[in-house]
């Protein structure tokens, strides 16, 4: 089964992370991630892409089932980074990030390499890596300090420290804070206006 659901909206792909419980990472994954965005990157009747999840979690980040069945910490992605976005460097084309629940980790960096985030109002934002003895290294320590004020990113950082979707809106990490079964709605109704005028 495709962890990477793909639906065209008009000028708009929505690309739909779905690899329940936790929507969490693996290479595989990622590889199929980059082929959305190369999808909408190459596709010239394409103007915005959306990515979100599926259930409680936008993701979890790194599968760490995997990682215990032996996909190095160091994998190798493939050319778009980690989830595909992360150091898809030369992407032309606005993504949105809808956060439909938790974003932890590599999660939350595949939120942070987006263009804009739109949140549901009980979306959660962190990194844990700290409490694990790692860093977050696909994009995090360098989006988030431009993202958020400095010493609260550093918190972040520094203490795995969570912040909802409200502190989020108020430091406009996010643009949006909606309703659970509005997410994908306004969502569209973003990329609708950045496709009229692209």
């Amino acid at each position: 089964m495709n962890a990477v659901r793909l639906e065209r909206r008009d000028q708009i792909l929505v690309i739909t992370l779905d690899r329940p419980k936790a929507n969490a990472i693996d290479v595989a994954t990622s590889l199929e991630l980059y082929a959305a965005f190369q999808e909408l990157d190459q596709d010239p009747d394409l103007r915005v892409g959306i990515i979100t999840g599926t259930g409680r979690f936008f993701s979890a980040g790194w599968d760490l089932n995997a990682a215990n069945e032996g996909e190095a910490a160091d994998a190798h992605h493939g050319p778009g980074g980690f989830a595909g976005l992360t150091e898809y460097w030369h992407l032309t084309k606005p993504v949105i990030a809808a956060v439909n629940g938790m974003a932890v980790g590599g999660g939350f960096e595949l939120a942070l390499a987006a263009d804009l985030i739109v949140a549901s109002c009980d979306a959660r934002f962190w990194l844990p890596e700290v409490q694990l003895g790692i860093l977050p290294d696909s994009g995090g320590l360098l989006r988030l300090p431009r993202a958020l004020p400095p010493r609260l990113a550093r918190e972040m950082i520094l203490t795995g420290r969570r912040i909802d979707a409200s502190e989020a809106l108020s430091h406009a990490l996010v643009s949006r804070v909606v309703e659970p079964g509005d997410l994908l709605a306004c969502a569209l109704e973003l990329a609708a206006g950045i496709a009229r005028g692209a």
